[in-house]
């Protein structure tokens, strides 16, 4: 047997040898044997990911395209709120074009554009704009979005005239956590754009950060029936407490509301709770009478067996005529849910209790509120269907740093919650301003604050009670009148909490706040979690 020594091989043969030692991994001995034979077992799991990736992509698109048809086309006029996305995947586009359909369903007219296509001029001339932006990897923009960070996020800029709202989609397993949403409300609030509302940041698609945003945008709005993209879980939190708390008061009716937490049930102060309203029993009633149904058929509805009065109580009520040709499982499975209601929690967990602040609101015909008539007249012990939602944004400081709590209205629900845990703390650098209508009838928690002072955690409190006096007085104007003692305190690193009304209070506490701090101030606290708002 003839024996051929490789180095006597010609140059061609000895890459022709080489390639199956090469492409098996012998040609690296063992280890490359071993480190091949690991790959070429990945690559079936390759296959599937791939697949798996292709099929999401699709499924996104489709996504995206029914919303895009659910939306009428814009006006193209001015005050048309734009809506604008930096997706990376399709997920922001597929929200933007959600956000635009539920704005319009809620009569405010909206269009959608990709945020890459806009400039400073146009941004200048937007009066209104909502942004749904991803972050790609470690905080960088998405890929479309590159040459926009580098022409206009590098570029000077005068936005003094626009309204901004910030979606902020990311993974909190990345260091740089919705890096190119906090880029880009760095860029706007540097160059003078006004905030609408705190930006809204959504970790891995979080269900409960996107029914957050639709709060928002029905705000927006003024809509509280915008369907929701997905249903809260909730749970039973019964009914414990209902106090009318300013009988008398030129205002809207305020209650007092203490719910049943379920077991292990946590929350933080600042936190929100999600409430799912319900029609009341006589509204159902004759909703059932005027279409022949009864109340007592068993259904299927949302996954739970219950009966018809019980899934029409939580659902929009349909046609009554156009639902008497349907048995009661047919009409079930055209019912959609009420969509939620928030509120800010008043009371810490050691309370034993979650306690609420509901305001009765009107709806343009006269009607009371959905979701404030279930609250204040209708829900009866053991009905109320609650869901915790955390609200990192407005969580306390960890640190005994002076606190400024601001608020107007049922506001003070979040920052009695922040101002209790600070004195569970023992923490007693605080300082209230708050703004009603009268003293008599709305100091609410007014023992409270007397106490706290009394026992040296509340160093502060102002009070702007508006209908006290011949000219209105607002609680932005308590905060001007001590703007020494307020450049002093954040001089001491105070941290400041907006609490209450989108309308009025909250952009005239900012304005005060950049008149007496300076804007680029403002800003910074904002940026370093010193400056944190719960507005509605």
């Amino acid at each position: 047997m003839a024996h051929e020594r490789y180095d006597d091989k010609p140059a061609g043969q000895k890459i022709m040898a080489s390639i199956f030692p090469l492409h098996s991994g012998a040609f690296f001995g063992l280890p490359g044997l071993i480190l091949f034979m690991i790959a070429s077992l990945a690559m079936p799991l390759f296959a599937v990911t791939g697949w798996m990736l292709y099929l999401d992509r699709r499924r996104k698109k489709r996504e995206t395209r029914a919303a895009r048809s659910a939306l009428a086309p814009a006006s193209g006029k001015g005050d048309d709120l734009l809506v604008a996305f930096a997706s990376q995947t399709g997920t922001a586009e597929r929200l933007a074009w959600q956000t635009a359909a539920g704005l319009q369903s809620g009569g405010l007219a909206a269009r959608v554009l990709p945020l890459a296509s806009l400039d400073v001029a146009t941004l200048a001339k937007t009066p209104r704009l909502l942004i749904v932006a991803s972050t790609f990897g470690e905080g960088d923009p998405p890929d479309a979005l590159r040459g926009f960070a580098r022409r206009v996020l590098g570029a000077p800029a005068s936005l003094a005239g626009l309204k901004y709202g910030l979606l902020a989609l990311g993974d909190r397993s990345y260091e740089h956590y919705c890096g190119f949403g906090q880029t880009l409300e760095h860029w706007l609030r540097q160059h003078g754009a006004t905030p609408l509302f705190d930006t809204v940041a959504v970790d891995s698609g979080d269900a409960g950060a996107l029914r957050h945003w639709q709060h928002h945008l029905s705000v927006l709005a003024g809509a509280t029936e915008l369907p929701d993209w997905s249903v809260p879980r909730y749970q039973a939190w019964p009914l414990l407490a209902r106090e009318h708390l300013n009988p008398g008061s030129p205002g809207g009716e305020v209650y007092r509301l203490a719910l049943q937490p379920p077991a292990g049930a946590i929350w933080s102060a600042g936190d929100i709770v999600e409430i799912g309203p319900r029609h009341g029993e006589a509204e159902v009633a004759a909703w059932l009478l005027a279409s022949g149904h009864l109340a007592s058929a068993s259904v299927q509805w949302q996954g739970d067996a219950i009966t018809l009065g019980a899934a029409l109580a939580a659902s929009r009520l349909p046609d009554a005529d156009a639902a008497r040709g349907l048995d009661a499982q047919a009409l079930a499975d055209t019912l959609e849910p009420l969509p939620h209601r928030e509120y800010s929690i008043a009371s810490l967990p050691a309370d034993g209790r979650l306690e609420l602040l509901v305001r009765r609101m009107f709806r343009p015909d006269g009607r009371l509120g959905l979701g404030s008539a279930w609250l204040t007249r209708d829900a009866p012990g053991g009905a109320d269907r609650g869901a915790g939602q955390a609200n990192p944004g407005f969580h306390a400081p960890q640190d005994a740093r002076p606190l400024i709590l601001i608020g107007n209205g049922t506001g003070i629900a979040g920052l009695r919650a922040l101002l209790r845990a600070r004195i569970v703390a023992g923490q007693g650098r605080n300082w209230l301003l708050f703004g009603e209508r009268t003293q008599a009838h709305d100091a609410y928690f007014g023992d409270e604050v007397a106490s706290a002072q009394a026992r040296g955690f509340l160093a502060h409190a102002d009070f702007a009670f508006s209908r006290d006096q011949p000219e209105r007085v607002y609680v932005q104007q308590r905060l001007r009148e001590q703007s020494a003692r307020l450049r002093e305190w954040v001089g001491l690193g105070a941290s400041i909490y907006v609490c209450g009304s989108l309308q009025g209070m909250a952009p005239g506490v900012e304005a005060v706040l950049a008149e007496v701090l300076g804007a680029e101030t403002v800003e910074r606290m904002a940026e370093s979690g010193r400056y944190r708002r719960d507005v509605y």
